[in-house]
């Protein structure tokens, strides 16, 4: 059973575990010792947190858990005209089992009862891109490194 509850101060260590496990395989090649790396995830994590909670003040900052264990995040920004996934993450060994998907199910369920669509940023290289795909997600734009994507109720499937 999955559930969600706001992130509380003491969730930071968890949150900052689920982040650098989604920069595993990016870094993978970079030459660091881990010391090197740590200062790296750590530092980008505190800027990504920054940065979310300066850009998405109204958001609803989530954590997933299974059985009342922490196991990822959802962050989502409910606006007026849309519902903005700001991120969503699991920790890598839960992964890949369809607790993801579910969780942008409800999302999506929320949206087409409210009749908003729903965007998030995807990077182009996110093995998740498939699965916003299946979805009914459709490209509306590309930064270069990042699409943006929606999904609206009822729109035809890619």
């Amino acid at each position: 059973m999955v559930s969600l509850r706001a992130a509380r101060e003491d969730d930071e260590e968890f949150l900052y575990r689920v982040y650098a496990g989604t920069r595993v395989e990016e870094l993978a090649p970079v030459p660091w010792s881990a010391e090197q790396r740590e200062a790296f995830l750590r530092m980008q994590f505190h800027a990504q947190d920054t940065d979310y909670h300066r850009n998405y003040p109204d958001a609803a900052f989530l954590v997933v858990e299974s059985a009342g264990v922490p196991i990822g995040r959802l962050y989502i920004d409910r606006r007026p005209d849309e519902l903005r996934v700001v991120d969503i993450a699991l920790l890598p060994e839960r992964r890949g089992k369809g607790i993801g998907g579910a969780l942008m199910e409800q999302v999506l369920a929320e949206a087409g009862s409210r009749g908003v669509p729903v965007r998030i940023h995807v990077e182009h290289f996110n093995p998740a891109l498939h699965l916003y795909q299946r979805l009914g997600f459709r490209r509306i734009g590309d930064t270069g490194v990042y699409y943006f994507m929606e999904w609206r109720a009822g729109a035809a499937p890619p």
